[in-house]
């Protein structure tokens, strides 16, 4: 999930909080100056998003797939035809961006960014259903074009037909989250235009939440300082999962990173799982990913009974519809 990182427009930024001094830094005093952030957004940026990705649920699908295999690329192939299919997810005509974790400068080998050639598969799978065109992108940690080269995902991706997007200050928009910490926040304009957007994680462990997976992907669609965001981790996490509803998410396990997430950097923390998770309730998708690979209990992690707590997705995996598969 694409970590804080460098400011995109630092200036502008440092002179919205340099009056709130030192104080701001205190977890108490975040709350306060993320709410003083809520100027009036522009008019058509706030009803852009909100459940406008989401497809509707059938009684003849599976809410989450598992499937085990050797080739990342079948993998992602399957798990999408066991749940539905790529046209119940993407129509003709459709604008889709797919959203890895694109975040640090790292290889594949080393599993802090999203396995490129699932990334590809994603991509060409989509093309088959005719949309206009397919978007990857995200908000980079480290610096964003060497990032996007060296994880691989940037030419796996414009291989596979997709357009790559690079984030630039001029394409962020400031945008009313509506959330209960995360108010007015500037967010990378295609996440804001797209009719379809499909959040591919990987799998990763983390100090402050346990793992970080699909919920904190989303911290890629933002600009801004995206650090202070951990002092209110929690509540951040479910604000952003009551803003971006993914038309699905395919989680990455394929290999992990197990250890010193999510950065990473030394190959004896990556684990080969061979795994990938895909689902349409994407609290599940965390909820099963966190309890399979580092044995949490759902209810034990504070951002997923918060969404829960929401409507935003279901945490008693006995109760999600289930089906896993050897591919």
């Amino acid at each position: 999930m694409s970590e804080p990182g460098r400011d995109w427009d630092r200036r502008e930024i440092i002179t919205r909080i340099g009056q709130l001094g030192a104080a701001t830094a205190a977890t108490g005093a975040l709350g306060l100056w993320l709410r003083g952030r809520s100027r009036k957004p522009e008019d058509a940026e706030t009803a852009l998003v909100h459940g406008g990705h989401l497809v509707a649920d059938d009684p003849a699908f599976p809410h989450l797939v598992i499937v085990q295999g050797e080739d990342p690329r079948m993998l992602v192939r399957r798990a999408v035809e066991e749940i539905g299919g790529i046209r119940r997810f993407i129509s003709r005509g459709d604008v889709v961006v797919v959203k890895p974790n694109m975040s640090w400068d790292r290889t594949p080998e080393q599993a802090a960014n999203t396995n490129p050639d699932l990334v590809a598969e994603v991509v060409r799978l989509c093309l088959e259903a005719g949309p206009a065109r397919v978007i990857v992108t995200d908000i980079s940690t480290h610096e964003p074009r060497r990032v996007y080269q060296r994880s691989g995902i940037a030419a796996a991706a414009s291989a596979a037909g997709a357009v790559v997007l690079f984030p630039e200050d001029r394409k962020f928009k400031e945008v009313d989250l509506k959330g209960e910490i995360l108010t007015t926040w500037p967010v990378f304009e295609p996440f804001l235009s797209a009719d379809k957007v499909i959040n591919v994680p990987i799998a990763k462990q983390h100090s402050l939440t346990g793992a970080t997976l699909g919920m904190k992907n989303w911290y890629g669609i933002l600009g801004g300082q995206r650090h202070r965001l951990h002092q209110r981790i929690h509540e951040s996490l479910a604000d952003l999962a009551g803003f971006m509803r993914p038309t699905l998410t395919i989680m990455d396990a394929y290999r992990i990173l197990a250890r010193n997430g999510p950065t990473g950097g030394d190959l004896a923390d990556v684990e080969l799982k061979k795994t990938l998770i895909a689902g349409t309730d994407p609290v599940a998708v965390d909820a099963y990913t966190a309890r399979a690979f580092w044995n949490i209990a759902p209810e034990r992690m504070t951002y997923l009974r918060m969404a829960k707590s929401r409507g935003l997705g279901e945490i008693d995996l006995e109760k999600v519809p289930t089906r896993v598969i050897a591919a």
